[in-house]
């Protein structure tokens, strides 16, 4: 539920927002796309957690690149699994 909730401000962003800023991220896939991956993957928690870090680099003086959501859950979270994630190792 709050991961649903979570990814429909995201969307919501990418919708209103976003084309009014115009494309500025510094990586690939771009922070909200990122986002989106990360909450699907693994979860509101850990989602967000991977969001605000990404966030928090996305400036001027960070060279960016390709930096994809990683595979497995960050280690603070590691014990927290989402229902896709679940669903997926099955």
């Amino acid at each position: 539920m709050v991961r649903a909730l979570l990814m429909a401000l995201v969307r919501g962003y990418r919708l209103t927002l976003s084309p009014w800023l115009g494309s500025a991220c510094r990586f690939e896939p771009t922070c909200s796309a990122y986002s989106l991956q990360a909450l699907e993957r693994h979860g509101a928690a850990a989602g967000s957690y991977l969001t605000l870090r990404r966030l928090a680099r996305c400036h001027p003086w960070c060279a960016g690149g390709h930096d994809p959501v990683p595979e497995r859950a960050p280690g603070l979270f590691s014990g927290l699994t989402s229902s896709s994630s679940a669903k997926k190792s099955s």
